[in-house]
């Protein structure tokens, strides 16, 4: 089983800079990906960016230029560090890792971390 703790969501004004953290812990695949999701209400979770174990990025449309994702492989940690947040990006953020083991596809989530930019 994996576990994915969140930290470093809040409350930020309009242009200010937030810096997520998740911690993976278990049985997690050397070959994997992490990476951040975030949902509107009513709407369906859509990702933000994430990276690879060997350091590829994607990036959405709209996180690109604005935040920056990094992992620390041994700790099982990623980092999304968000500037230039807009009330746009107010939603609440979730950590996910995913591979592939044996033929077999595992996809694990946090609990999600609210994040509310204000005017």
């Amino acid at each position: 089983q994996v576990q994915l703790v969140e930290s470093g969501g809040g409350l930020v004004q309009a242009g200010g800079s937030l810096r997520l953290s998740c911690v993976a812990s278990g049985s997690i695949f050397g070959s994997n990906t992490m990476g951040w999701y975030r949902q509107f209400p009513e709407k369906q979770r859509e990702l933000v960016a994430q990276v690879t174990s060997d350091g590829n990025t994607l990036y959405a449309g709209s996180a690109k230029g604005r935040f920056t994702i990094s992992r620390d492989n041994p700790k099982n940690t990623v980092l999304l560090q968000m500037n230039d947040l807009k009330p746009e990006d107010t939603a609440v953020y979730y950590c996910n890792v995913h591979f592939r083991k044996m033929a077999q596809y595992y996809d694990y989530w946090g609990q999600g971390t609210q994040v509310t930019v204000s005017i």
